[in-house]
């Protein structure tokens, strides 16, 4: 019997210089910052909930629901341009509000002047949740999936 590893290449993507790994932390959690899957040319990258974390993973803007948007984007940037891709390159979105009565009307307000500054036509397809974050502190937290086409090594 012949068997065949089937078995698909995972790659754990950071980006220390904006924030760090979880597993670095005072108190660890177990969890990667994203994963590169490359399947055939298209490579997809699944990025865990990021939130307003700085690079020794401090919370940054406590009590800023913007600031700390503004901050939630930039690491989930890092993390894209790490592997090469762009927010133009993320197919879905989910984003976790403490307080979704209080902060969507910001929260939408500064997603669409982001996504209008990144060039994004099609948006992605997104989904907004009220959520207990793993930090009394943290206002917003989001997980994104990017989809892109590989370069070939020539």
């Amino acid at each position: 019997m012949t068997i065949i590893d089937t078995s698909v290449e995972k790659k754990a993507v950071s980006a220390v210089e904006a924030l760090n790994e979880a597993f670095h932390y005072a108190r660890p959690s177990s969890f990667s910052r994203a994963l590169r899957l490359d399947l055939n040319g298209i490579s997809i990258l699944l990025i865990s909930g990021t939130a307003s974390i700085g690079p020794h993973g401090e919370t940054l803007h406590v009590g800023d629901f913007r600031a700390q948007l503004r901050r939630t984007f930039a690491n989930i940037t890092a993390l894209l341009e790490a592997e090469g891709a762009t927010w133009k390159d993320i197919v879905r979105t989910t984003c976790y509000l403490r307080d979704i009565e209080r902060d969507y009307a910001v929260f939408n307000e500064e997603r669409t002047a982001f996504y209008q500054k990144q060039g994004l036509d099609p948006l992605p397809a997104s989904t907004g949740i009220q959520a207990i974050l793993c930090r009394p502190e943290l206002l917003v937290e989001i997980e994104a999936i990017a989809l892109f086409r590989t370069q070939s090594e020539e």
